[in-house]
């Protein structure tokens, strides 16, 4: 298969291979539904994406859960204050995260389950843990795993005993556990959980599950005792992470995650996102501001998932220019004579050996830059740059004219276009936000040719004219060997 991943376990480049041939099982920590989700959270989304197209792009058979987290203090404090219980607090955020993964291009995973689903699976691995002696019980109903009791804990983040926890969603020793490095399995019932109705009876007490017991018994459910990889952020290394191998190896003896993944950050305009700071973004705010969809996937693709990217507003506006540089090459192949439309194959008598050869040079090598780079690590940026070479290439040899054009060449451009867009789901998203009124197509083309009739009677100001009026409509032309091409690029004035 030759995919190379950086394993943050082994922190070193490995050759994957999934635990069953051609099966792949992935498990990704998805959104905590409390609120919308904002910019940060979509670049770990958008490269779950990234995984996913991957995979499957390699011919995997791909098992790929995404959860929600519909309990912890975050959803319970925020459905206390607006009067509600979980579900009906939480269910619109998961319907909103849905909607915005969709305009995004993000493919539907195979399943989104939420925790609260899960609470019998939980008491169950928590019952495990007790059984062998790795948790242990507080008078108050909880239950904590006893990190001593697990050796090989810290392996994932480099983390030894003797540091003292950091990071947990809640001061643990609220709960009187023994020791502060040890974490929660099972928190005892208080009167805010009850309100909210984020509390189960179990047979230690009633009350509700650690946030990181939740992500092991989803996983170990619905993708197997070993997964073949896990997703997440940079900042769910430790403890989330940690805790996760160490309850799922305590309960099942089993190694729990063979490869891990984890993207790195995102800064808005060169600062940490924040409220504080007013550049905190959601993706529907700009959604609802007219940004493309297709320009917030670009921008979010633009940087190695394992390097820092920094979202800006000049970065969108040039990554709309890339799209829309995408979508006129489309266009243009598809409007060749003796090309299908919607990717067929080549129709009509081949033109000349050289540039036929060239074409499909051109694809083959576009195809091997871009094979190459998302075998190595996902280097997306690396893939692109192999899309736009293959764009100024083929544009390059088209600009000769249309005699020096084989429809079988153009047929390999559009295959290795559309082969490399089913990763990078650019055109995809982009195809979306740029129809086009019929009628005004119609108009458009009407106009066109009363100004190709003008030009033809050596009539210069009446086909100024005419550009000028498709101007005002917002119509861009150029024209090119193979005719006059146009574009909607808004209403000006």
């Amino acid at each position: 298969m030759g995919l190379h991943l950086f394993n943050t376990l082994s922190r070193s480049l490995e050759s994957f291979r999934p635990l069953e041939e051609g099966r792949v099982g992935v498990y990704a920590c998805g959104p905590t539904i409390y609120g919308p989700a904002h910019i940060g959270n979509f670049r770990a989304f958008v490269f779950y994406d990234l995984v996913h197209r991957t995979l499957e792009w390699l011919g995997l058979e791909v098992r790929f859960v995404m959860n929600f987290t519909d309990v912890d203090d975050k959803t319970i404090r925020a459905a206390a204050e607006r009067g509600l219980t979980l579900e009906p607090y939480t269910a619109p955020f998961a319907e909103a995260f849905l909607a915005e993964a969709d305009a995004l291009g993000i493919t539907r995973f195979d399943l989104y389950p939420r925790a609260t689903h899960y609470v019998e699976e939980m008491k169950a691995l928590v019952q495990r843990l007790l059984d062998r002696g790795m948790a242990y019980q507080t008078e108050d109903g909880s239950v904590f795993f006893d990190i001593s009791s697990f050796p090989d804990y810290g392996k994932l983040s480099g983390k030894d005993l003797e540091q003292v926890r950091t990071g947990e969603r809640v001061a643990d020793d609220e709960y009187g556990k023994e020791d502060t490095r040890d974490f929660a399995l099972w928190k005892g019932a208080k009167a805010g959980d009850e309100e909210v109705g984020a509390a189960w009876d179990a047979p230690w007490g009633r009350g509700r599950p650690g946030w990181h017991l939740e992500c092991s018994a989803m996983a170990l459910s619905e993708v197997g005792t070993t997964v073949d990889i896990h997703l997440g952020g940079e900042d769910l290394v430790f403890p989330h992470h940690e805790d996760e191998i160490a309850q799922s190896e305590g309960a099942t003896g089993e190694p729990f995650v063979r490869t891990w993944l984890h993207v790195k950050h995102l800064r808005v305009e060169g600062r940490k996102m924040s409220k504080s700071l007013g550049n905190f973004i959601t993706v529907r705010e700009l959604l609802d501001e007219g940004v493309s969809p297709a320009a917030i996937r670009h921008q979010l693709l633009s940087a190695h998932y394992r390097s820092e990217l920094n979202f800006t507003r000049e970065g969108l506006e040039a990554s709309d220019r890339a799209v829309n540089r995408l979508l006129d090459f489309e266009a243009r192949l598809a409007a060749l004579p003796g090309v299908p439309p919607h990717g067929g194959g080549p129709s009509g008598p081949g033109g000349p050996a050289g540039e036929e050869d060239a074409l499909q040079e051109a694809a083959e090598g576009a195809m091997a830059r871009f094979s190459a780079a998302l075998r190595d690590d996902l280097n997306v940026p690396e893939g692109m740059a192999a899309v736009f070479v293959l764009l100024n290439q083929v544009n390059v040899l088209l600009d000769r004219g249309p005699d020096e054009v084989s429809p079988a060449g153009v047929h390999a451009v559009r295959e290795a276009l559309g082969s490399m867009d089913r990763i990078l789901g650019l055109l995809e998203v982009g195809r979306r936000s740029r129809t086009v009124d019929p009628e005004l197509a119609a108009w458009v083309e009407n106009r066109l040719l009363q100004r190709s009739e003008a030009r033809g009677s050596r009539d210069w100001a009446r086909a100024d004219e005419i550009r000028e009026e498709l101007s005002g409509q917002g119509i861009a032309i150029e024209d090119t060997p193979q005719g006059t091409r146009w574009k909607h690029v808004g209403e000006t004035g």
